[in-house]
């Protein structure tokens, strides 16, 4: 069994935000998969059953608020007794260029506080995580701003774009491990003419 949980605020104040990244893979792998995320109670957050490549797979979207994600992940880990290789999270990160990705067998929380509200919870950082660049705000604008504000219209066609990459990067992981995964999509520009 992986579970691969995306990044996000809930709530439609938060749904165009750079901060929702993560969710916007999840959106992109429900709607590749044929699976639909539903609201759990139990473990705060939406989930999405299905297979991939013979597997089960949760896809899993905190609705805990970024700050707290480890609250709802570490309560499913927990559950499914589960193994943290088993774990792929997607994220936001300001320091990539908004398209460009950088995926990990492993490491820290780089200053996201999400991923590090969820290596508190589950006790390490041995996980895949996937990160999907946002970029820093040209009009220098405060970090928290930049990942709060609602994305432009241009601006949404490329994290479109990206969270695509993303979720094709979720999948290579998922077929070929993250060695592989890491190769082919880390330093991967987002072709914009596609």
């Amino acid at each position: 069994m992986k579970i691969v949980v995306g990044l996000g605020n809930p709530g439609k104040r938060y749904e165009k935000t750079p901060h929702n990244a993560g969710f916007m893979t999840i959106d992109v792998l429900a709607g590749q998969l044929v699976c639909r995320t539903r609201r759990s109670l139990r473990f705060s957050a939406r989930i999405g059953k299905t297979t991939y490549g013979g597997e089960s797979v949760w896809l899993v979207k905190p609705q805990t608020f970024m700050n707290n994600s480890g609250m709802a992940v570490g309560a499913i880990l927990r559950y499914l007794k589960i193994d943290l290789s088993d774990l792929i999270v997607v994220l936001d990160d300001a320091d990539l260029p908004l398209g460009r990705l950088r995926v990990r067998p492993e490491g820290g929380s780089g200053g996201h506080r999400g991923l590090k509200s969820i290596i508190e919870h589950i006790g390490g950082g041995d996980f895949v995580r996937l990160r999907v660049g946002i970029g820093r705000d040209k009009g220098g604008r405060a970090l928290v701003e930049h990942v709060l504000s609602t994305l432009s219209a241009g601006e949404q066609k490329l994290m479109e774009g990206a969270t695509g990459l993303a979720a094709r990067a979720v999948c290579s992981v998922l077929d070929d491990g993250v060695e592989k995964a890491m190769n082919t999509f880390n330093g991967m520009k987002l072709d914009l003419d596609k």
